[in-house]
């Protein structure tokens, strides 16, 4: 983490204004959003595959959903860290 603290330093030395925070989040939150559109896609095209398996396919979704979240709210902390 210190390398991408260091890159930080370096953009703010070199006359970059603004907030760069507001740019990595931004980054880092299109992951996240592919992820979850991945995994309710897929989750709904095999439901339609295989109705009887609607209870567990639903268990895993929400799995997915919940560990794709997460990394959208670590891009949200990890900006206030750095600066």
């Amino acid at each position: 983490m210190s390398t991408l603290h260091n890159a930080i330093q370096l953009a703010a030395s070199n006359g970059v204004s603004g907030n760069l925070g507001a740019v990595a989040y931004g980054l880092a939150a299109i992951g996240p959003g592919v992820g979850i559109g991945l995994v309710f896609g897929h989750s709904i095209e095999a439901m339609a595959r295989q109705p009887e398996a609607m209870p567990i396919i639903r268990q895993n979704m929400f799995l997915g959903f919940a560990l794709c979240e997460v990394l959208a709210l670590l891009g949200l902390v990890v900006p206030f860290i750095f600066s």
